[in-house]
């Protein structure tokens, strides 16, 4: 009788250390503000008030009259007057363009040469000169803009030139580019939100880790864990009670910000740049089932790193260190663009960027794909966590605690 009592009270073991920790931590301030406030809330509305702030500023730049300094004004009231009626406002000439661009004065400057008029009653090729700075994002908008309708006139003027001498306009160009572009409103919406995915890694990384570090070199500090593993419990049960607790409070971080990106997605003026984003139910739901492996493996990872600590201090240094880690795929995807391979969708991380950025598109998640990468991230977060319980079992962890 008394063995049958034992073995159930080891059996319940592990959610009597589950119930305790989340009861514990539902109390802790930072934990709570960790989990449910600054990964799930505060990401989503700064990353839609920075996407909403950037669309409306370019927007603006766009369609507001655009003040332009031009040298040699004098020179081509023709190219200035269709200037104007492209929305630009011709201004006083500048003593040094390239200092204005330099020194943001200016976007773009405008210089027209002295002998533009007489070149021109000749019929020979004119110049003007543009100064722009290309490294000033902030002024590309105006610069493309500015160059578009100077590059409109010429060809327009061009075409009158050739009508006057009785030639067709298109005799100038025997070669015409028909450009099919196949992209669909949803799928250039991966271009504006390729970060989406690091997004939601951290939002998993952020929801535990506060709970990893409290859970071992916390619980270190406070010197609760030689209690713990005097009892007859296994310790590979408390073990799995605290990857539990940190996997719940995971998963409720991450549903928090799908709910989030769900809400403020809706207002993201998509549509006034030709895109369509769709972050309801249907993309919810497969991030959810892509990321489920994710919560075990960062749990476990957080849990194996935080456990070398000997210090929550510490064990924070290492953690935010290994908090890099995620930026790795995000980061590689968007400096060196490649062909996504069937293989790649089982390495951890960079198979979950892959297919939340297909969801991104409207292309979808194919049955072989999901199969992939959940067997791999899977099988990496059952590596984890074997080497996780390993150390929980070795000598030196009693030792340090």
């Amino acid at each position: 009788m008394n063995n049958v009592t034992g073995k159930n009270q080891r059996s319940r073991a592990f959610l009597t250390v589950f119930l305790k920790e989340v009861k514990e931590n539902l109390r802790d301030r930072r934990t709570l503000i960790s989990a449910f406030l600054t990964g799930p809330l505060l990401g989503p509305l700064l990353f839609v008030m920075l996407i909403n702030f950037t669309l409306n500023r370019e927007l603006d730049k766009a369609e507001k009259p655009l003040p332009v300094p031009v040298i040699g004004a004098e020179y081509a009231p023709n190219l200035l007057d269709a200037l104007r009626a492209g929305g630009v406002v011709p201004g006083a000439a500048v003593a040094d363009p390239e200092r204005a661009v330099r020194k943001q004065d200016a976007d773009v400057v405008l210089r027209i040469a002295s002998d533009y008029g007489k070149a021109w009653r000749k019929g020979e090729p004119v110049q003007v000169e543009l100064f722009y700075d290309s490294s000033q994002r902030d002024a590309n908008t105006s610069v493309e803009r500015v160059s578009t309708l100077v590059e409109n006139y010429a060809r327009q003027q061009g075409a009158m030139r050739l009508v006057a001498r009785g030639m067709s306009p298109s005799t100038a160009w025997p070669l015409q580019v028909a450009r099919r572009d196949q992209a669909t409103p949803q799928s250039r919406a991966v271009l504006m939100f390729a970060m989406l995915p690091y997004f939601f890694v951290i939002t998993v990384f952020m929801g535990g880790m506060y709970l990893a570090i409290d859970l071992t070199a916390g619980e270190r500090e406070r010197q609760s864990l030689e209690p713990l593993f005097a009892n007859p419990v296994a310790r590979w049960k408390i073990l799995c009670g605290k990857l539990a607790a940190i996997c719940a409070f995971s998963t409720a971080s991450l549903l928090m910000t799908l709910l989030a990106f769900a809400v403020v997605g809706q207002f993201i003026p998509a549509e006034k740049i030709g895109m369509e984003l769709d972050l309801g139910v249907h993309f919810a739901a497969y991030v959810l089932l892509l990321m489920l492996p994710l919560v075990l493996l960062l749990a476990a990872l957080q849990s194996m790193v935080a456990a070398f600590a000997k210090s929550y201090r510490e064990a924070q240094t290492y953690i935010s260190l290994l908090m890099l880690v995620p930026l790795i795929p995000s980061a590689l995807l968007s400096f060196m663009p490649i062909k996504a391979q069937a293989w790649m969708y089982a390495v951890p991380l960079l198979g979950q960027n892959l297919g939340i950025m297909q969801l991104l598109r409207g292309d979808g998640v194919s049955v072989e794909q999901l199969g992939l990468c959940l067997a791999g991230s899977f099988a990496a977060a059952l590596l984890a966590l074997l080497a996780t319980v390993q150390l929980y079992r070795s000598e030196r962890l009693a030792i340090s605690a």
